[in-house]
């Protein structure tokens, strides 16, 4: 990582001298003594072989899956660091539920590094943001943990306001994809001043439809960006008994 902003080894740093006075457990495996530990790293399952252009769900060829040539959706493109699989979907429940905060930082190292291999021409990070009614419940937004040491890591302006929902949504989970997309229909607004002319990266935890990366990239769009890149921690697929109709 060769553009990372001079403030990255301090933050870093913060978080090192936290660890000494509160030894951390691994997020994925919970063993004693990291907050990532080697052993977890070496078993992310990464999503390997052809992957869809624009979606980046596995396909059997090179080019877009069924649904995307029927369907585009409005982002250049969608990736995932993993598949929703052991350690990384323990690390996210522990982010998302457990308030292990530190866990953002460290899960941000090997996320910058991944990246960085795609490529993209980016300006600008952005979490999706959390509802008021979840902002209240939770107090912090889980993606906003792994983001903002992300934007450093990478030289990147990080913009967490500059993408508001205008309106509450139910919970994705359980939903079929017909439902997820009419539930995040037109759920985002963003600041033209903030995005216009630029290519952003927006991010999320977990994308199953991509539904909501979908609707947040439309609303970048129409408020100028140039470009929408949509970067996940993990990524759930079929196999994993999660609704996809």
């Amino acid at each position: 990582m060769t553009n990372i902003h001079w403030s990255y080894p301090l933050y870093r740093l913060a978080w090192s001298g936290l660890d000494w006075l509160f030894p951390p457990r691994c997020g994925g495996c919970g063993k004693a003594g990291s907050r990532w530990c080697d052993d977890c790293q070496a078993k992310v399952p990464v999503l390997a072989g052809r992957l869809c252009e624009k979606c980046g769900l596995p396909v059997a060829r090179e080019g877009l899956c069924d649904r995307c040539q029927v369907e585009p959706p409005p982002f250049r493109s969608l990736r995932a660091w993993a598949a929703f699989d052991f350690p990384v979907r323990q690390a996210l429940h522990k982010l998302k539920y457990r308030r292990d905060m530190g866990l953002g930082d460290a899960l941000a190292v090997p996320i910058a590094r991944f990246t960085e291999s795609l490529s993209w021409p980016l300006d600008v990070v952005l979490p999706v943001p959390l509802g008021r009614k979840r902002m209240q419940e939770r107090g912090y937004n889980q993606v906003d943990l792994i983001a903002r040491p992300l934007s450093l890591a990478l030289g990147l302006d990080y913009r967490p306001a500059a993408l508001k929902r205008t309106r509450e949504t139910v919970s994705q989970v359980g939903l079929s994809a017909v439902e997820r997309r009419d539930n995040m229909q037109n759920a985002f607004v963003a600041d033209a001043l903030v995005v216009r002319g630029k290519n952003v990266l927006v991010m999320d935890d977990v994308s199953t439809t991509g539904s909501t990366l979908s609707s947040c990239s439309e609303a970048l769009l129409q408020a100028g960006a140039e470009n929408v890149y949509a970067l996940t921690v993990a990524r759930a697929l079929p196999h994993h008994g999660l609704h996809q109709v």
